[in-house]
Protein backbone atom coordinates (compact mmCIF):
# COMPACT_ATOMS: atom_id res chain seq x y z
CA UNK A 1 0.00 0.00 0.00
CA UNK A 2 1.52 3.26 -1.08
CA UNK A 3 1.28 6.21 1.29
CA UNK A 4 1.72 9.19 -1.05
CA UNK A 5 2.68 12.49 0.48
CA UNK A 6 1.11 14.49 -2.33
CA UNK A 7 -1.50 13.64 -4.93
CA UNK A 8 0.99 14.03 -7.79
CA UNK A 9 4.53 13.05 -6.94
CA UNK A 10 5.73 12.97 -10.57
CA UNK A 11 7.08 16.49 -10.07
CA UNK A 12 8.83 16.01 -6.74
CA UNK A 13 10.42 19.47 -6.84
CA UNK A 14 7.21 21.16 -5.67
CA UNK A 15 8.23 20.44 -2.07
CA UNK A 16 11.27 22.69 -2.51
CA UNK A 17 9.21 25.60 -3.86
CA UNK A 18 6.05 25.90 -1.79
CA UNK A 19 4.39 24.74 1.43
CA UNK A 20 2.90 21.27 1.45
CA UNK A 21 -0.86 21.59 0.99
CA UNK A 22 -1.45 18.81 3.53
CA UNK A 23 1.06 19.21 6.36
CA UNK A 24 1.91 22.89 5.84
CA UNK A 25 5.68 22.37 5.94
CA UNK A 26 7.57 24.94 3.84
CA UNK A 27 10.96 23.54 2.82
CA UNK A 28 11.66 26.68 0.79
CA UNK A 29 11.85 28.65 4.04
CA UNK A 30 14.34 26.26 5.68
CA UNK A 31 18.07 26.89 5.44
CA UNK A 32 19.99 23.68 4.73
CA UNK A 33 21.68 24.02 8.13
CA UNK A 34 18.23 23.80 9.71
CA UNK A 35 17.70 20.20 8.62
CA UNK A 36 19.72 18.62 11.45
CA UNK A 37 18.02 20.37 14.40
CA UNK A 38 14.59 19.85 12.84
CA UNK A 39 15.35 16.16 12.33
CA UNK A 40 16.41 15.75 15.96
CA UNK A 41 13.25 17.47 17.18
CA UNK A 42 11.13 15.32 14.87
CA UNK A 43 12.80 12.14 16.14
CA UNK A 44 12.01 13.18 19.73
CA UNK A 45 8.35 13.50 18.74
CA UNK A 46 8.42 9.99 17.25
CA UNK A 47 10.00 8.60 20.44
CA UNK A 48 7.10 10.09 22.44
CA UNK A 49 4.54 8.69 20.00
CA UNK A 50 6.05 5.23 20.28
CA UNK A 51 5.28 5.27 24.01
CA UNK A 52 1.55 5.16 23.31
CA UNK A 53 -0.46 2.02 24.08
CA UNK A 54 0.30 -0.87 21.74
CA UNK A 55 -3.22 -1.10 20.32
CA UNK A 56 -3.09 2.59 19.36
CA UNK A 57 0.33 2.21 17.71
CA UNK A 58 -0.81 -0.71 15.56
CA UNK A 59 -4.25 0.60 14.52
CA UNK A 60 -4.65 2.17 11.10
CA UNK A 61 -6.96 5.19 11.29
CA UNK A 62 -8.08 4.64 7.67
CA UNK A 63 -7.47 2.23 4.84
CA UNK A 64 -5.20 4.72 3.11
CA UNK A 65 -3.07 5.56 6.19
CA UNK A 66 -0.50 3.50 8.01
CA UNK A 67 -0.63 2.94 11.74
CA UNK A 68 1.70 5.15 13.84
CA UNK A 69 4.13 2.23 14.28
CA UNK A 70 4.29 1.70 10.52
CA UNK A 71 4.99 5.39 9.92
CA UNK A 72 7.72 5.33 12.59
CA UNK A 73 9.36 2.32 10.90
CA UNK A 74 9.22 4.15 7.58
CA UNK A 75 10.78 7.31 9.07
CA UNK A 76 13.57 5.21 10.61
CA UNK A 77 14.25 3.55 7.25
CA UNK A 78 14.14 6.85 5.36
CA UNK A 79 16.77 8.21 7.76
CA UNK A 80 18.97 5.18 7.11
CA UNK A 81 18.50 5.43 3.34
CA UNK A 82 19.16 9.15 3.18
CA UNK A 83 22.31 8.82 5.26
CA UNK A 84 23.64 6.34 2.71
CA UNK A 85 22.63 8.65 -0.13
CA UNK A 86 24.18 11.69 1.56
CA UNK A 87 27.43 9.79 2.03
CA UNK A 88 27.38 8.86 -1.69
CA UNK A 89 26.86 12.50 -2.66
CA UNK A 90 29.76 13.63 -0.51
CA UNK A 91 32.10 10.84 -1.65
CA UNK A 92 31.28 10.42 -5.36
CA UNK A 93 30.64 12.79 -8.23
CA UNK A 94 26.95 12.87 -9.20
CA UNK A 95 26.06 9.36 -7.94
CA UNK A 96 22.90 7.57 -9.07
CA UNK A 97 21.10 6.18 -6.03
CA UNK A 98 19.79 2.64 -6.17
CA UNK A 99 16.00 2.46 -6.31
CA UNK A 100 14.09 1.87 -3.06
CA UNK A 101 10.57 0.50 -2.99
CA UNK A 102 9.12 1.81 0.26
CA UNK A 103 5.94 -0.23 -0.09
CA UNK A 104 7.82 -3.49 -0.59
CA UNK A 105 10.05 -2.66 2.37
CA UNK A 106 7.03 -2.06 4.61
CA UNK A 107 5.63 -5.49 3.72
CA UNK A 108 8.95 -7.38 3.78
CA UNK A 109 10.02 -5.84 7.09
CA UNK A 110 6.55 -6.31 8.60
CA UNK A 111 6.38 -2.77 9.90
CA UNK A 112 3.12 -3.32 11.75
CA UNK A 113 4.56 -6.22 13.74
CA UNK A 114 7.78 -4.61 14.94
CA UNK A 115 8.52 -3.87 18.59
CA UNK A 116 7.77 -0.18 19.33
CA UNK A 117 10.58 0.11 21.90
CA UNK A 118 13.13 -1.27 19.43
CA UNK A 119 11.82 0.99 16.66
CA UNK A 120 12.04 3.99 18.99
CA UNK A 121 15.70 3.30 19.78
CA UNK A 122 16.55 2.57 16.15
CA UNK A 123 14.79 5.70 14.90
CA UNK A 124 16.56 7.86 17.47
CA UNK A 125 19.97 6.50 16.40
CA UNK A 126 19.23 6.70 12.66
CA UNK A 127 17.96 10.29 12.95
CA UNK A 128 20.91 11.34 15.12
CA UNK A 129 23.45 9.83 12.72
CA UNK A 130 21.82 11.50 9.72
CA UNK A 131 21.58 14.82 11.59
CA UNK A 132 25.28 14.55 12.45
CA UNK A 133 26.09 13.84 8.80
CA UNK A 134 24.18 16.97 7.74
CA UNK A 135 25.98 18.99 10.44
CA UNK A 136 29.27 17.88 8.89
CA UNK A 137 28.42 19.40 5.50
CA UNK A 138 30.27 22.65 4.87
CA UNK A 139 30.84 25.24 2.16
CA UNK A 140 30.79 23.93 -1.40
CA UNK A 141 29.66 20.48 -0.23
CA UNK A 142 26.10 21.86 -0.08
CA UNK A 143 26.21 22.12 -3.88
CA UNK A 144 27.45 18.57 -4.57
CA UNK A 145 24.98 16.63 -6.69
CA UNK A 146 23.29 13.23 -6.76
CA UNK A 147 20.45 11.61 -8.72
CA UNK A 148 17.49 9.37 -7.96
CA UNK A 149 16.93 6.23 -9.99
CA UNK A 150 14.48 8.21 -12.16
CA UNK A 151 17.31 10.61 -13.02
CA UNK A 152 15.98 13.56 -10.98
CA UNK A 153 18.92 15.49 -9.54
CA UNK A 154 19.53 17.15 -6.19
CA UNK A 155 22.16 19.33 -4.59
CA UNK A 156 22.98 18.32 -1.02
CA UNK A 157 21.11 21.45 0.14
CA UNK A 158 17.98 20.54 -1.83
CA UNK A 159 18.33 16.89 -0.86
CA UNK A 160 18.25 17.79 2.84
CA UNK A 161 15.24 20.07 2.49
CA UNK A 162 13.45 17.47 0.33
CA UNK A 163 14.24 14.73 2.88
CA UNK A 164 13.03 16.56 5.98
CA UNK A 165 9.57 17.00 4.53
CA UNK A 166 9.04 13.23 4.75
CA UNK A 167 9.36 12.80 8.56
CA UNK A 168 7.59 16.12 9.17
CA UNK A 169 4.72 15.10 6.90
CA UNK A 170 4.38 11.68 8.49
CA UNK A 171 4.31 13.25 11.94
CA UNK A 172 1.37 15.27 10.63
CA UNK A 173 -0.23 12.04 9.37
CA UNK A 174 -0.11 10.70 12.93
CA UNK A 175 -0.73 13.81 15.03
CA UNK A 176 -2.62 16.20 12.77
CA UNK A 177 -0.16 18.97 13.76
CA UNK A 178 0.62 21.18 10.74
CA UNK A 179 3.99 22.75 9.99
CA UNK A 180 7.33 22.25 11.65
Amino acid sequence: MSMPIVPDDKDWTWVLRRPCPECGFDASALAPEGVAPLLRANASDWVRILQRPDEELRRRPADDHWAPLEYACHVRDVCLLFRTRLELMLREDDPLYPNWDQDATAVEERYGEQDPAAVSAQLRVAADELASAFEGVTGAQWERRGRRSDGAGFSVAGFGRYFIHDPVHHLYDVTGRRGA
